[in-house]
């Protein structure tokens, strides 16, 4: 299943992408991550490692993150792992004007076994509102920055 996110962002290109590709700013937007746990590598560099933790009570589940791919400040790639899904995150950023960039998230799932598979099929659109959630969180997160 493939859901993609599409925002104008009112921040310069390598402004937003370094704040995206910080995974120390990701407890700042994502409301149901309660912390990032440090596994490995040079923190956000390709092949470096973490935890993602979320808040009790919250439907996210836990993840392994690695950086797969680093080229800011025109793209980023993740891939979270999990014991019944698995996801690939794309991002790019293309600048609209000096201070306004248009971010693309792609994410990826790949779900494990045939009732995660089934359940994945059945959320679907929730799947693809939380994404959206998310990224607006960023887009919020970000223009208050500037």
């Amino acid at each position: 299943m493939k859901s993609t996110v599409e925002l104008e962002i009112a921040v310069p290109k390598h402004k937003l992408a370094a704040l995206f590709a910080d995974p120390g700013n990701m407890t700042k937007w994502m409301d149901d991550l309660e912390r990032y746990e440090h596994l490995s590598g040079d923190t956000g560099m390709p092949g470096s490692r973490y935890r993602m933790v979320p808040k009790a009570g919250t439907s996210q589940m836990e993840f392994i993150a690695t950086v797969t791919a680093r080229d800011l400040p025109d793209e980023l790639g993740l891939k979270l792992e999990s014991p019944t899904v698995d996801v690939a995150i794309r991002c790019t950023f293309a600048a609209l004007s000096a201070h306004k960039t248009k971010l693309v998230s792609e994410e990826v799932f790949m779900f494990r076994g045939l009732f995660n598979r089934m359940f994945g099929f059945l959320a679907r659109n929730e799947i693809r509102k939380h994404h959206r959630r998310h990224i607006g969180a960023f887009k919020r997160f970000a223009e208050r920055r500037m």
